[in-house]
């Protein structure tokens, strides 16, 4: 299972980890929408929503696209819809052998260098977890 951001290490790391393992990897990627869109209700139209719930599983499916190419004997299942990832990434770990996270890489050297996904997951996930740091 990935937490998908989209990015390289991270998709190399999550497919990599599961073809050596001989595994099916189950790809969630939960996505928000745009702050606008509490601001007017005429925006919350169902066509709108779906329109842009088709765009991001479609840019997720071009994203993944080398990685299936390049690890055809893993069985990608992707899982892309509004929501919050954190519920779901913990709830789906009981089911996997390995959770994949990514964080972004933060040079500061205040603050906290983990985000908030990243923190529940580590904490409440039943599943192994590993955290690919990525720019």
């Amino acid at each position: 299972m990935v937490n998908c951001s989209a990015t390289s290490r991270l998709l190399d790391h999550a497919f990599d980890a599961a073809a050596v393992r001989r595994a099916s990897l189950r790809v969630i990627h939960r996505w928000s929408m745009p702050p606008a869109f509490a601001f007017d209700p005429a925006l919350l139209a169902p066509e709108v929503r779906d329109r842009m719930a088709t765009f991001t599983a479609t840019a997720l499916a071009d994203e993944l696209r080398p990685w299936r190419d390049k690890y055809p004997e893993v069985r990608v299942e992707v899982d892309c819809s509004v929501g919050q990832p954190a519920n779901q990434l913990v709830e789906a770990s009981a089911d996997a052998s390995l959770v994949v996270v990514g964080r972004r890489i933060r040079r500061s050297a205040i603050g906290t260098h983990l985000g908030p996904v990243v923190h529940a997951v580590l904490h409440h996930a039943t599943a192994p977890v590993a955290v690919v740091p990525h720019a």
